[in-house]
């Protein structure tokens, strides 16, 4: 089976978060997939699974009330915020349940007195994300804190406030939507894992809107991989243990400053790094991630990180199977140790 062949059951989105359905974060389903093996098991389970000196990297990003109502009635989610002041956007329908049109020069009027100046595509080639300018000169971050409120899909029903969008270590906020696999890992947990002699290390990257992943590779994300990260990522190699990352982002910053013998360094910047059949995974050995739709530009992530015949028997599992997973940022997870 083609990992691309599949449809998300209706019936199997995760409507809210697992507290509401009385669950705790960590006790939410993971597939664990791994040569001659497909366990069903809870987020709780990851330090039975994990080994003593394997290396958890997690993304540190925090999620930003990122949307924003238009005067006109349609709703503006922000993406990101550019080096020289520009937020890339991008334009929502009244009823939210799509991308609006929109042009170079229009100008977006927002609560507080502020206007967007939109200038062009972003990246160019694409209709739906939009450079614009903020006038006057605006920091991003501190007016979604007073503005804004948190970036939410159909399929979520209710509202739900930010710190139920937030993961427990989250401390850079940035993100425009939550980088979500690392939701299930609670505090207990992490406890837990560090007892058991996994290390934790950190590393930033600010997620951009999801709704623009339709068959789309993703846009350029500013990431930020420590000194001490890097270090720990070489060790662990160096002592033949396992480098895992906490959702595509986490891989995704560690590949981007991944040389081409696996080695990693320290750096700060956007990356534009796609994974897949023509680049291939090099420094991260295994991948804690959601449940992606089939024509999400992540699975070639974790085809990348996993192969193809892992991610497929994995979706197999999970979409034909007679356990009942649940997708989207509040749902179940896989575990990929190829």
């Amino acid at each position: 089976m083609s990992a691309a062949a599949f449809e998300v059951p209706a019936h199997d989105e995760a409507h809210a978060p697992p507290e509401a359905r009385g669950l705790a974060r960590d006790e939410v389903r993971m597939l664990v997939s791994g040569p001659g093996r497909l366990d069903h098991l809870r987020v709780r389970d990851l330090d039975r699974v994990l080994h003593p000196g394997d290396l958890l990297v997690v993304n540190t990003s925090a999620t930003l009330p990122a949307a924003i109502p238009l005067e006109d009635g349609r709703l503006l989610h922000v993406s990101a915020g550019l080096d020289d002041g520009d937020w890339v956007v991008e334009v929502r329908r009244r009823d939210g349940a799509g991308p609006a049109s929109s042009r170079a020069g229009a100008v977006l009027s927002l609560s507080g007195g502020l206007r967007l100046h939109v200038r062009g595509p972003h990246p160019a080639g694409q209709d739906r994300l939009w450079r614009a300018t903020p006038e006057p000169a605006t920091d991003r971050v501190a007016y979604l804190f007073e503005h804004g409120r948190p970036i939410s899909y159909a399929y979520v029903e209710g509202e739900w406030p930010l710190e139920d969008r937030q993961n427990v270590y989250a401390s850079v906020p940035g993100s425009a939507e939550m980088p979500s696999a690392g939701r299930p890992l609670s505090e207990r947990l992490l406890v837990r894992l560090m007892a058991a002699g996994v290390v934790l290390a950190p590393v930033v990257l600010h997620t951009g809107v999801s709704s623009q992943e339709t068959f789309e590779p993703p846009q350029p994300e500013p990431y930020v991989v420590p000194a001490a990260t890097a270090r720990l990522v070489e060790s662990t190699h160096e002592a033949g243990r396992r480098v895992v990352g906490v959702g595509t982002t986490a891989v995704r910053a560690l590949e981007s400053v991944a040389d081409p013998h696996g080695r990693v360094h320290a750096a700060a910047g956007w990356t534009s790094l796609v994974l897949g059949p023509e680049r291939p995974a090099r420094t991260v050995d295994g991948v804690l991630t959601g449940l992606h739709e089939a024509e999400a530009s992540h699975l070639d992530l974790l085809r990348a990180v996993a192969g193809e015949r892992l991610v497929a028997a994995a979706y197999e599992a999970v979409t034909r199977g007679s356990r009942s997973y649940l997708w989207h940022e509040f749902g179940d997870t896989m575990l990929f140790l190829p």
